[in-house]
């Protein structure tokens, strides 16, 4: 099964959350925490149901509950004083509050933005950028709305939009506004922050990429 909330989705199967179409790693006790707060959802679980869970028979303090709603939190960008997926319950225990949809995993697209030295990968329909932590692309830096820009993929096409953001959306320098077709190696500017878009070259059935290409992508 796999559930969707925000940029991420949770495949319980293959014990692997994503963040668009990239991996994101957790500790194996992290990952059964996140599962069983997603899955339980919206109900609140006590931190003494939560132990009994994941560490049956096995004794260990809530200071070992602690440090794994950390790693959840640090992974999903989630803030504890203002969450958008994990809540705490003052002297209870925890939820998830984020809105989740089972079954819907997104298609990967063959596009990917580079920021900062990281690769994230694009999907198949909206793939919104921003510096909220439900966003599917999140661009953390002073200047970026929480909602910035929105990169639409539909039928080969991949379309820039700006979202009103305060600062503007550019393409290779020229302000976006109206959407704005995107080609590979395209700049990307939210405000201060610049992005590189990037694309796999479209195939026919006689080209091959080499394996060069796929170990050291653009």
């Amino acid at each position: 099964m796999t559930i969707t909330f925000g940029p991420f989705t949770l495949d319980d199967a293959a014990r692997q959350l994503y963040r668009a179409n990239d991996p994101i790693h957790l500790s194996p006790k992290a990952f059964d925490l996140l599962a069983l707060l997603v899955q339980r959802r919206p109900q609140a679980l006590s931190k003494t149901d939560i132990l009994d869970a994941l560490w049956r028979d096995t004794f260990v303090t809530e200071g070992n509950l602690a440090v794994l709603i950390k790693e959840i939190r640090d992974a999903l960008g989630d803030d504890a004083q203002r969450p958008t997926f994990i809540r705490t319950v003052q002297r209870f225990g925890y939820a998830f509050s984020g809105k989740a949809t089972e079954g819907q995993a997104r298609t990967a697209a063959p596009c990917w933005l580079a920021w900062q030295g990281q690769r994230v990968g694009l999907s198949v329909g909206e793939n919104v950028l921003g510096r909220d932590a439900a966003v599917d692309v999140r661009v953390d830096a002073v200047g970026v709305s929480r909602r910035h820009a929105m990169i639409v993929i539909d039928n080969g096409n991949v379309m820039l939009h700006d979202l009103d953001s305060k600062n503007g959306t550019y393409a290779n320098d020229g302000r976006v506004k109206s959407p704005v077709p995107l080609v590979d190696g395209a700049e990307i500017r939210l405000g201060p922050a610049v992005l590189r878009f990037h694309q796999l070259p479209a195939l026919t059935s006689t080209q091959t990429l080499s394996v060069s290409y796929w170990k050291n992508p653009r």
